[in-house]
């Protein structure tokens, strides 16, 4: 083979031909392989190309050998899928817009190709153009004064197909998706170049649209999208409705047009024009002219920046492709359109297109409880992750990296109902623990706790948890009663093993020592704060910690469980998110002391010379304790999953240990 970058597409429709006249006329790529659900229409669609190896299935291409990188070209429901597939084979990833359905399948797509360290882009062909890097450059320049208001305008009459691509509901149809989404990215790439960045994220966002009357999708929808600095975005998309398709920018002393801000030049080059007009004088037209076809732009860019990982700006970063998801997310919203598929009860199988399994490469570690008959991973899911949606991505790549146990607690609101909810979506009941809580103050008696633990069965669908911890204590109430109370649920089923949530040392012994001598289950665990950053005060009333010595001592010669709430700091070691030079950070006042900062300042220095980020070290500081300890952690997000994993691959010898607490 040459030393060209080597493709394979996945799909064989128009947009997938599109892209393969560009590759033919690229001047760093070449095409190698073609893959389709149809052996028929692969073999059509190479030798129209001049494709050499041709596939009658995706899974076939994915095994190609020769190929290096693949464009996805599928309709958008697929994208997931298909890009975790070609992560996982290690194939770099073009993907086709928009990326996927919405903002959390995104996010796990990348962070497929974070861990498989692969290239992935999300394919905005005109971004990666001659005339939207002039357009940059010029508005860098500052030719119009202070930016305030950008339109942006994607408009065609697709017709009443209801079948096809364009208003077929289960196939993510409709206008947002498949063209809002480049006046998205344009409002957001502009407002960034006027601030001076590469992109900046709307903060509100508002729509009006129109649905189709049959399928539902949206057939013309305009948004309006207020933007850091008082900037303003007029967008509109239809696939119903032909309109102009331009866009223009505002400023205070004149404004740009761009009269064809999305084919630029035309799909084989060509020349393409910018109009300023400034306050008083002749418009001036700018011409761009380029060799470049269309789509072998964004090709090239992909095997120019392949080391990268990710697009450079203006094309689409990972950064870029989640931002702009957001929005459209928003967008939809904002006129009540949700898909059928996004439905909690209609989200019964992962993006992952199979049933959940753990990775073969999964690095998760586990540790066994008396009165468990399985293993329980070490790091433990909390549940207030977001949405339905948001929920259903994390947990199941959780799963996916080995994870097996979910935190949730009656105060949590809906999460004990959800997360109920996703294990029956998953079928994952007999395969995952659950730890919930209940009895918090001021509901904290043993009638609080049967009433409340009823409640968090009923709503989770579920005839027991296999963990149940009192979430405060009363010392009002004796001990004895509670621990009378915990075996009657134990006795019946409900529960398994049960412990206390921010529950001392003395009061746990006195209970354990009740049980012990009326031949009672006692107490099998505690769940306080541990983490390397030590409270300062605590983030809610009747917290306790068990990161004081005595208590860390207590813990080492009893080897007595501990499950740590906020092992991370609450994200106190996101150097961008805490610091001294971050007084106004939500959580502050449980962490900011000068010790936790230099606690903060030595995870830094450690994690860039093992290549981690800094919760990684803080999170492998917990781990690593010479007792039994479960780390209750929350992201939010499969990337943030991804880089707290990583902790688990993080050893630490003990002069480490000490080092990072202050103790050496």
């Amino acid at each position: 083979m040459s030393d060209k970058l080597q493709w394979g597409i996945i799909g064989a429709g128009g947009i997938a031909a599109a892209f393969a006249e560009g590759v033919r006329n690229s001047k760093r790529c070449e095409l190698r392989a073609v893959g389709s659900r149809s052996e028929e229409k692969a073999i059509e669609f190479a030798d129209r190309f001049s494709i050499p190896n041709r596939h009658g299935s995706y899974e076939a291409l994915l095994a190609d050998p020769e190929v290096q990188a693949v464009y996805i070209a599928t309709p958008h429901p697929m994208h997931a899928q298909w890009a975790i597939e070609c992560a996982d084979a290690g194939k770099h990833i073009l993907c086709e817009k928009p990326v996927s359905i919405n903002a959390w399948e995104a996010i796990t797509i990348i962070e497929a190709a974070r861990r498989n360290d692969v290239f992935f882009m999300e394919a905005f062909m005109y971004r990666c153009t001659a005339q939207t890097a002039k357009l940059v450059d010029l508005l860098r320049s500052n030719p119009i004064g202070k930016i305030t208001a950008i339109e942006a305008h994607f408009c065609f009459d697709g017709g009443n197909h209801i079948e096809g691509r364009h208003l077929a509901h289960a196939l993510g149809g409709g206008g947002i998706l498949d063209i809002g989404c480049y006046t998205t990215s344009f409002a957001r790439m502009v407002a960034g170049v006027a601030l001076g960045r590469d992109i900046v994220e709307p903060l509100t966002v508002h729509a009006a649209g129109i649905l189709h009357e049959e399928t539902g999708v949206d057939t013309y929808t305009a948004a309006v999208m207020k933007f850091p600095g008082n900037i303003v975005a007029q967008l509109s998309c239809a696939v119903g409705l032909n309109r102009s398709s331009t866009a223009t920018i505002y400023g205070k002393e004149g404004h740009i047009v761009v009269p064809s801000p999305w084919f630029t030049a035309g799909h084989k080059g060509g020349s393409s024009e910018l109009v300023v007009h400034r306050n008083g004088e002749d418009p001036e037209t700018i011409v761009i002219e380029t060799d470049v076809y269309l789509y072998a732009g964004e090709a090239d860019h992909v095997a120019e920046y392949l080391a990268a990982r990710q697009g450079v700006f203006p094309a689409m970063s990972w950064d870029d492709t989640v931002g702009n998801m957001m929005a459209l997310d928003r967008w939809r919203a904002a006129i009540g359109l949700q898909y059928e598929m996004e439905k909690p009860d209609n989200m019964t199988t992962p993006i992952y297109g199979r049933p959940l399994k753990r990775r073969a490469t999964h690095a998760m570690k586990y540790a066994r409880m008396e009165g468990i008959d399985t293993e329980i991973s070490r790091l433990v899911m909390g549940s207030t992750v977001g949405s339905f949606q948001q929920m259903s991505a994390v947990f199941d790549e959780y799963v996916e990296c080995g994870g097996n146990m979910f935190d949730t607690a009656h105060i949590y609101g809906t999460t004990d109902a959800s997360l109920g909810r996703w294990i029956r979506n998953r079928g994952l009941r007999d395969q995952v623990h659950v730890l919930a809580k209940g009895a918090h103050t001021p509901h904290c008696s043993p009638d609080d706790l049967t009433r409340q633990l009823l409640e968090t069965l009923e709503n989770m669908g579920t005839d027991y948890v296999d963990f149940y911890f009192m979430h405060r204590d009363n010392t009002e109430v004796p001990v004895s009663e509670f621990v009378d109370v915990l075996n009657e649920h134990r006795d019946a089923g409900r529960i398994r093993l049960f412990g206390g949530s921010n529950w001392t040392v003395e009061r746990l012994e006195a209970a354990n020592v009740y049980a012990s001598a009326n031949g009672k289950q006692g107490f099998s665990a505690l769940s306080n704060n541990f983490s390397l950053a030590r409270m300062v005060e605590p983030p809610w009333a009747d917290c306790v910690s068990a990161s004081q010595d005595a208590i860390r001592n207590w813990h080492e010669k009893t080897q007595f469980p501990l499950f740590a709430w906020s092992s991370q700091a609450q994200g106190f070691f996101v150097p961008s998110m805490s610091g001294p030079d971050r007084p106004d950070w939500a959580w502050g006042k449980s962490w900011y002391s000068s010790e936790n900062f230099e606690r903060q300042r030595r995870a830094i220095e450690l994690a860039a010379k093992r290549g981690v980020i800094p919760t990684s070290i803080a999170l492998a500081y917990v781990l690593h304790q010479p007792f039994p300890l479960f780390a209750l952690f929350c992201p939010h997000t499969a990337l943030e999953l991804g880089t707290s994993i990583e902790a688990l691959t993080v050893e630490l010898t003990d002069e480490e240990l000490k080092w990072l607490d202050l103790r050496a």
